[in-house]
């Protein structure tokens, strides 16, 4: 009788709720936004030195993005699901 109340009492569903995975989603987007902003700028010529390397994109604001992109995420994880349905009741 005990295990029957159990596996009553387990709800099935996701962990997160729709709001979850909408933060996810928009932190992977910073976060791969980011990587793209780094990427590129270099020579083909491994004789020349090309100085884009050290411009204001690539050395504050892609790391920025990364950085705020894994902020959003870690709040996408801490965000309660239940958090609407218990404040309606």
């Amino acid at each position: 009788m005990g295990e029957k109340k159990r596996k009553e009492e387990v709800k099935k569903g996701f962990i997160f709720g729709h709001k979850n995975y909408k933060m996810m989603l928009i932190g992977l987007g910073l976060i791969a936004l980011g990587f793209i902003l780094m990427a590129g700028g270099g020579s083909d010529d491994p004789n020349v030195f090309d100085e884009s390397i050290f411009n204001w994109r690539r050395i504050r604001l892609a790391p920025t993005l990364v950085l705020l992109g894994f902020a959003v995420e870690v709040y996408a994880i801490l965000i309660d699901p239940n958090k609407e349905k218990n404040s309606k009741s």
